[in-house]
């Protein structure tokens, strides 16, 4: 079906979807044509939208995005094929979570490297510091084809937006599209920053004062933070694609 033939809701989404992977190969988080981007089309249906298995983020267009249902069925007639371990982690939370708009996976080197750490992410920077109340833990179970494991999934985000997969990557969700991936933004550059810093070793690191995590964290929950991702960022990264990339509405 023409992009131009579906309702304004799902055409939207699509747009914005495809733009968070182009957005995701930009910033050189992508893994070839591994990890996925999911989001959910607004309706009763209970449709969500993930990449096809063959393309590179850089290639994905709102109209090549595959619509599934929550058991991984293709909704379109001839959809392409489905990232297995992809259907499993974004089914789980999608089901689980109805605030879940859009789910997004990554395996960079800078999340697996921090996923594998003992302590996590540390708050010591300021990205850190916005993301480490909002951030939950999994342990690795190998490669997520077995649907056994998207209950435990679940229970361990609990209603948390930000997750280390361990070992394995990370996990950003969010009540739509931009706020999925200003998320993810935040965890990335943290994780950056955190395997930057550990350069110099743990005991020349500069522990933060007690009580600033917390007061960052009443700072990040505020909803100007909020209006400002949907209204200012979001808007100016689809700006930016616009100049350098504009295929991803096709």
């Amino acid at each position: 079906m023409s992009i131009a033939a579906m309702s304004q809701a799902e055409r939207e989404t699509r747009i914005n979807l495809a733009a968070a992977y182009r957005l995701v190969a930009l910033y050189g988080w992508d893994d070839l044509i591994f990890t996925h981007l999911s989001a959910r089309i607004p309706g009763t249906e209970h449709h969500f939208l993930i990449n096809p298995f063959s393309y590179l983020f850089e290639e994905i267009t709102a109209s090549s995005l595959v619509k599934i249902d929550v058991e991984g069925n293709t909704v379109d007639a001839a959809a392409a094929p489905v990232n297995r371990a992809g259907f499993v982690i974004h089914s789980a939370v999608h089901m689980a979570r109805e605030d879940a708009a859009a789910v997004l996976h990554l395996h960079t080197p800078q999340g697996q490297a921090v996923s594998a750490m003992r302590d996590g992410l540390l708050p010591h920077s300021q990205t850190a510091m916005i993301v480490h109340h909002d951030l939950a833990y999994h342990d690795f179970e190998g490669i997520a084809t077995n649907l056994d494991e998207r209950e435990r999934l679940v229970a361990d985000l609990g209603d948390k937006n930000l997750m280390l997969l361990r070992n394995h990557g990370t996990l950003a969700v969010g009540a739509s599209i931009p706020q999925a991936f200003i998320n993810m933004y935040f965890l990335e550059r943290a994780c950056e920053a955190q395997v930057m810093m550990l350069a110099a070793g743990r005991a020349a690191l500069n522990d933060p004062d007690a009580g600033v995590a917390d007061i960052v964290r009443e700072q990040s929950r505020s909803s100007a933070l909020a209006l400002s991702v949907e209204r200012l960022a979001w808007p100016a990264l689809l700006r930016k694609l616009d100049r350098i990339d504009p295929g991803y509405r096709d």
